[in-house]
């Protein structure tokens, strides 16, 4: 075996063709853009030509305009969309419109499977409404764990009490495997796959895109190395993220032909220091949020990259890309074990100093990259799909016997 386990193996879904057969109808809900990310791979698995499932996609809205162009890039459409994001809202709003959106949507659809990814409000919020109905539930990138409830607040929360409701649990480590195990889920309800974000990152990469934003394409075409900034997460705001910041600057005034380039969320306390502290320098570069095409290129391309995002721990290794994540705890051990990523937290001087040693590794070992990912091998989402027309009872053309 490949390291998965008995998960099915077999090559790219071939397009987005919707399967309309007389078979059970599958809700993929998706609230966020990195949920679409992960979750396109598998509607276009559930639909490939010859599948035996109806896949609707259900939108929560928690993200408009991010969502709606990470399913153009991958070919699909949403089939309802909830439009829940109001501006400043709160846990208690997406809840509500979660737990009456989801309900509405599932009796009209009357599906024999929902299917969630991740750890938002949305995947939750979906699951335990698919509870109340009595509609089964797949939890997709299922047993992540940090050990600590407010790290990510809310995420690690949301991912807790999904796997206690959720009935099918796709692990995309062995080590999320183990951790379900240990919190008592059944060994049969559990399918290792690998982590469908490599899938969606291999199919855009494939499709190369031209760059979309002007200042990537700028720093593509430049001889000076730069290096790809997002920082965004809850716990981060405040002082957590200016010392970030300050870092961040400190590392560009070190590094004399240092470029960054920072896609900046766009909530408020986020934006703003961002403003404050990086948004006169030179050779900083504040840039809306990229598309999906843009981001893979970016982080195909960048000398470095510093994050607290979840999604961009699991990317970067599939191009060797040397990665420093911005938080204390990571839910996603793996690549710190494997040595493609490094926890340095918000403390400036190590953000600074292990920022250099891993640019001066970079510019010394330039063209020999490691491009190996921990997280998975670009075939999750088939495995998913096997799993759960096993689930369903539906004939599957998958082939299960490939090591």
């Amino acid at each position: 075996m490949n390291g998965f386990g008995r998960g099915v193996e077999a090559g790219q879904g071939a397009g987005s063709t919707v399967s309309e057969t007389g078979g059970p109808t599958v809700v993929v809900v998706v609230g966020t853009r990195p949920e679409a990310i992960k979750m396109a791979p598998v509607v276009r698995a559930l639909r490939r030509p010859g599948g035996t499932t109806r896949v609707r996609i259900l939108l929560t809205g928690q993200h408009t305009d991010l969502v709606a162009d990470v399913l153009t890039s991958f070919g699909l459409e949403p089939d309802r969309d909830l439009a829940l994001m109001t501006e400043a809202q709160s846990l208690y709003d997406v809840a509500a419109g979660c737990l009456t959106g989801v309900r509405d949507a599932l009796a009209h659809w009357k599906p024999s499977l929902v299917l969630v990814q991740g750890d938002t409000a949305s995947v939750f919020f979906a699951t335990l409404t698919g509870y109340f109905e009595r509609v089964a539930t797949g939890h997709v990138e299922a047993g992540l764990r940090s050990g600590d409830l407010g790290r990510p607040f809310p995420e690690e929360g949301f991912r807790r009490l999904t796997a206690v409701l959720a009935d099918l649990h796709f692990a995309p480590t062995p080590g999320a495997r183990e951790n379900l195990l240990r919190e008592g889920i059944p060994e049969g309800r559990i399918h290792l796959t690998g982590n469908t974000v490599v899938d969606a990152l291999l199919q855009i990469v494939a499709d190369a895109p031209a760059p979309r934003n002007a200042r990537l394409e700028a720093l593509l075409e430049s001889p000076r190395p730069f290096a790809l900034l997002t920082a965004h997460r809850r716990e981060a705001w405040g002082e957590p993220m200016e010392r970030i910041f300050r870092g961040v600057r400190e590392l560009v005034e070190a590094e004399d032909e240092l470029e960054i380039l920072y896609p900046v969320h766009p909530n408020p306390r986020v934006l703003g220091p961002a403003r404050r502290l990086l948004g006169d320098h030179g050779r900083i570069h504040l840039v809306d949020p990229l598309s999906y095409g843009d981001l893979a290129q970016a982080l195909q391309h960048a000398a470095l990259v510093l994050t607290d995002s979840g999604g961009i721990q699991e990317e970067a290794p599939t191009f060797g890309t040397p990665l420093l994540v911005l938080r204390e705890l990571t839910e996603r051990p793996e690549g710190v074990m494997a040595g493609v990523a490094e926890l340095v937290g918000t403390d400036p001087d190590r953000i600074v100093a292990r920022g250099r040693a891993l640019l001066a590794e970079a510019a010394r070992d330039r063209g020999s990259r490691r491009e190996a990912n921990p997280y998975g091998d670009g075939k999750a989402a088939l495995r998913i799909a096997a799993a759960v027309e096993a689930f369903l009872g539906v004939s599957s053309d998958i082939p299960g016997d490939v090591t």
